[in-house]
Parts: structure tokens; C-alpha cells; sequence
């Protein structure tokens, strides 16, 4: 009989998990608390606990200035409109990255211009970045992408060299690093969400963070209101005439059960990140050497890291296993007792039709170029890699603790499955053109 269990054979994970394996976010009575207080009080819709929590942000980031938003898409919005981008504009970010990285751009009638991605990082690939730069480029947004930091060196230089503004989108990786210095410290401006399911989890709610005063302030006037003042406005003086009115049509403040809940969480997250990175690492170091399986992971002496290691991923390398499809190495993986272990990753943004054809604004011809100088849809026919990148991608548990005698039950599945990839070989079928979705599913808690 087989050793895998897909074949017949026992279970690689056995043993009952204990729940703090894999809860997140930990909530504690000071969560609980900080919470109940703003309910009782009745001022979920206010602002004095959200610039508390904006003020420690900003500290914990080492910027100037933290702007709370309702969500992360908004938050990337304002930065959007925060760094000039208006009709005809272009904005560069890599295709594999989730919709609300780009999808605002249409409001302010610019277009995303897709770029490719290093298949060893998952993010942006610098040396794709120049191909994209036009005469209309005014932006780049960078997706620390699954938690691994963007090569920010190579990026900067670029976009300083063109005079583009760069925008990180820090969602997945909220507190990394990258060579010693925080993620969303790089670019002009960054923002990120901070939704229940990231790293940084505070129920709903966003944050954009910058060193630039008027990229602040142009934030402030896109969405808060009650925050845009003249006597406020110091730096976007060009704005003043507008004070009260949120000149973007949206109010994006923070709801302040979700501000208190992230004042307690950034007390803990660095330290709770810690911990998650020590038994995550733990799982890599614990398949070194196998064939076919790839640490998506950093070099941390050069003192970069992971931060929370969202939606944690590994790389997939089938000539080493034969030419198992990593739809049938993921089934074997499953039956194993890791429920969790799906192919693929985020489908790339070019190959929906919203990006081809949709005439969103009824316009006439589609959204995308609608009002640009170019058919920026040609370049899409360069992203080879990010349209099979999906074969190359599996997901690993998204360990919360450091409990080495369960994580090792883990190690022991992915291991035993491609090392004994030959049996699975026979029934194997061709993994399909595409893996992947528009949006990651709640990771499944069945690896219990």
C-alpha cells in the first residue's frame, strides 16, 4: 500500500491542533475593552480615538503623518488622488495583485498599466518597469505582495529617474521589512488594509501614511469632511477655496470601534509577529532541500522580513517533480490533513474582461483607454510569467504559533508528497490555463 494517504495510505496530520495554531486576530479582554468603550459612549462615527490611533501609527511607522479610512481600497484611493492622478494619467503596478490595488483608478479616468512580476518574489519586477513608462506615467504602486517585501532599491531609483511618484501598497505586509527599514516608507505615500482577515487586523477599516505634508493633506480632502479645513490646509494651499466638503464624494473616516481595537493591536503586533515568523520559518527550514517545493521567503540577515507572513505561499517547481501538476500535488497534500493547501494565488489583473473591454462610464469605447494617450492594453501581451504564475504557487498553513510538535505534523505532509511524487504520476492531468480567483478565500480552518 501506498504511503500517501490520497493512495490508501495514513494521514500525515493526526493530531488534534490546539485553536491559537491558526486564530487571528488575537483578541483579548483589552481589545474587548477598548472596544465597548467607544460603544457605550456612542461615538463610533467621531474622530478623538481614531487621531490617537492615527498618531501611534505614524510613530510606530516612522512617518509624519497617519490618515484612518474605512477600508484599505479607500485609503489607496486617497493616495490615488493624493499624488496628482487625473485624467489620462497612468499608473504601473504588477498584474498579480488584488483588484482594489487598481480598480479606483477609473474614477479619476486614468488607466493601469500592468507590469510583470519576478516569479521568485512574486512582486514587481524592476527590470519590466521602464517597457511601461510612458509620457502620461505619473504613478507607480507597489504590492509587497504575500507578505515579500518589493525590491525597493531598484524601484526608487526608476521612479526617481522618470520623476514618478511611487505609492506602496503595504495590505499584505503591514510592519516588514525590507533591508532594515519599514515597509511604506519607501515611495511618497503608502496605504494598506487592516481588514479582520490581514496581519494587521483591526475588524475593517484602512490607513494611508506619508512624509509629504500636501500628499497628507490632499489625502484629508478627499474623504474627511469634517477634517478638511482652511486653517488645516497649510501645504495643498490650491485646495483651501473647497474646505468642508469632501472633494472626492466619499467619507472614508475610520469607525472608531475599529480605531480602539487597532490601538490595542499595535501594542502586541510586532511581537506576535515575531512569533509567527520564528514558526514559519520553523516550516521552511523543516523542508530544505526537498525537490519540487520552494521557500517564497526572505533573507532576514539582511534585515528584511516577512512582518506577518499573510496568506502565506510556496513556490512550485514541477520539473523537479516530474511534471506533477500542482493541482494533483495539492490534492495529495489535502488528504494528507492540510486543508488549506490550494494552488494558484491571486488570477493576474490584465486577463479580466474589466480591463479589456468594459465601458464602465458608457463612454463609448472601453474605460481602460477611454481617456488615455495609448492603448496600454498592447503591453499586456508581455506578462507571460504572471499569466502562468498560478501553476507555480501553493499555499502553506499560516502558522500564528510556535508549537514545533504540531507544526511538524506539516512539515511531514508536503514533505511525503513529493517525495513521493512518481505514484501520483500516473493519474495526473494537465493543470488548467489559468489558476487562481479574483479574491483569496477565508483561508479554511479545517487543519485542525
Amino acid at each position: 500500500m501506498s504511503e500517501l494517504a490520497l493512495l490508501g495510505g495514513k494521514k500525515a496530520v493526526t493530531m488534534q491542533t490546539p485553536d491559537e495554531l491558526f486564530k487571528w486576530p488575537i483578541v483579548t479582554k483589552e481589545d474587548e475593552d477598548a472596544v465597548l468603550e467607544v460603544l457605550r459612549k456612542g461615538t463610533m462615527s467621531g474622530t478623538d480615538v481614531t487621531q490617537k490611533f492615527e498618531r501611534e501609527f505614524a510613530d510606530w511607522m516612522g512617518q509624519s503623518w497617519a490618515l484612518g479610512f474605512c477600508n484599505g481600497t479607500a485609503a489607496i484611493q486617497a493616495a490615488m488622488f493624493a499624488v496628482g492622478l487625473g485624467e489620462g494619467d497612468e499608473m504601473i503596478l504588477p498584474s498579480l495583485t488584488y483588484w482594489a490595488s487598481c480598480m479606483q483608478i477609473y474614477t479619476m479616468r486614468a488607466t493601469p498599466v500592468f507590469c510583470e512580476v519576478d516569479p521568485n518574489t512574486l512582486c514587481l519586477d524592476p527590470k519590466d518597469l521602464e517597457r511601461c513608462i510612458g509620457p502620461k506615467t505619473k504613478a507607480i504602486l507597489v504590492v509587497h505582495y504575500v507578505a515579500h517585501p518589493a525590491p525597493m532599491d531598484e524601484i526608487m531609483a526608476i521612479a526617481r529617474k522618470h520623476n514618478i511618484k511611487v505609492i506602496e501598497d503595504v495590505s499584505h505586509a503591514q510592519g516588514g521589512l525590507y533591508k532594515g527599514r519599514k515597509l511604506g516608507t519607501f515611495g511618497d505615500v503608502a496605504a494598506m488594509s487592516l481588514m479582520s482577515g490581514k496581519s494587521f487586523a483591526i475588524g475593517e477599516g484602512g490607513i494611508l501614511t506619508t512624509d509629504n505634508r500636501e500628499i497628507y493633506e490632499r489625502a484629508v480632502a478627499y474623504a474627511h469632511y469634517e477634517r478638511f479645513t482652511e486653517a488645516n490646509t497649510v501645504a495643498a494651499t490650491d485646495l483651501r477655496p473647497y474646505a468642508q466638503l469632501a472633494l472626492g464624494g466619499i467619507k472614508g473616516r475610520m469607525n472608531q470601534l475599529s480605531s480602539a481595537m487597532g490601538r490595542v493591536q499595535l501594542k502586541y503586533y510586532d511581537e506576535r509577529c515575531a512569533e509567527i515568523r520564528k514558526a514559519m520559518n520553523y516550516f521552511w527550514d523543516g523542508l530544505e532541500g526537498v525537490p519540487g517545493l520552494k521557500a517564497l521567503r526572505v533573507d532576514e540577515a539582511d534585515g528584511s522580513n516577512m512582518a506577518g507572513w499573510y496568506c502565506a505561499r510556496g513556490l512550485y517547481r514541477p520539473e523537479e517533480l516530474g511534471g506533477l501538476s500542482v493541482t494533483r500535488f495539492c490534492e495529495a497534500v489535502r488528504a494528507e490533513g492540510v486543508g488549506s493547501c490550494t494552488p494558484g494565488c491571486n488570477n493576474p489583473l490584465h486577463s479580466h474582461p474589466a480591463h479589456k473591454t468594459l465601458d464602465l462610464y458608457h463612454e463609448g469605447e472601453p474605460t481602460r483607454i477611454a481617456h488615455a494617450d495609448r492603448d496600454v492594453r498592447t503591453l499586456d501581451d508581455a506578462l507571460a510569467i504572471s499569466e502562468g504564475i498560478g501553476k507555480t504557487i501553493y499555499a502553506i498553513p499560516w502558522f500564528k504559533k510556535f508549537m514545533p510538535e504540531y507544526i511538524d505534523q506539516y512539515i511531514e505532509a508536503y514533505r511525503k508528497v513529493a517525495t513521493h511524487y512518481e505514484e501520483l504520476l500516473v493519474d495526473d492531468k494537465p493543470d488548467a490555463p489559468q489558476i487562481g480567483q479574483w479574491y483569496f478565500y477565508k483561508d479554511k480552518d479545517d487543519d485542525k
